[in-house]
């Protein structure tokens, strides 16, 4: 119901086993280089939930508290950085969180989704022209098949979440 359980609920998961569990989002928001001492901005922020991607190892050295990227999957103290398509794959984890961001929607007046590259921070996706869609699509495809037991999904467009539940729930 809100990032904020989503966050409670891997944290808990991840107390009980360590590296069992962890947070990742559709690349809707920014990746800003570390501050001057090396700590990450938080830059995924949702109403008054904020948290920082993972550590980005170009540019700026990170604080020795901070895991670099690499180091995402396996770095216990990560459970407190949100991931990212480019950091999950290849990785399997017991729980996953995932924050489906505003960068595809369901529009219900059409019965399609559509793709809002204004809510992407992807570069790279966003310049793919009429492919963003189907990058989009995959990059929630991947990103919620990472889970083995479970699986938790916070929505930003409560609409979306509607249509989502309405093919899920009996």
């Amino acid at each position: 119901n809100s990032p904020h359980e989503l966050y409670k609920k891997i944290k808990e998961k991840n107390d009980l086993e360590a590296n069992s569990a962890r947070i990742v989002a559709g690349f809707c928001w920014p990746w800003s280089e570390p501050k001057e001492d090396g700590t990450l901005v938080k830059d995924v922020v949702i109403g008054d939930f904020a948290m920082t991607w993972e550590g980005k190892e170009v540019g700026r050295k990170l604080s020795p508290d901070v895991p670099p990227a690499s180091l995402w999957p396996y770095d216990p103290r990560s459970v407190d950085q949100i991931g990212s398509i480019y950091t999950i794959q290849g990785f399997e984890f017991d729980y996953v969180g995932v924050i489906v961001g505003k960068d595809i929607l369901y529009n219900f007046e059409t019965n399609q989704w559509e793709g809002h590259k204004e809510n992407s921070a992807d570069s790279i996706v966003k310049r793919s022209g009429d492919k963003f869609i189907d990058l989009v699509k995959n990059t929630y495809r991947v990103l919620l098949s990472r889970a083995l037991r479970g699986c938790y999904v916070y929505f930003v467009d409560k609409e979306t979440e509607k249509f989502v539940r309405s093919r899920i729930e009996t």
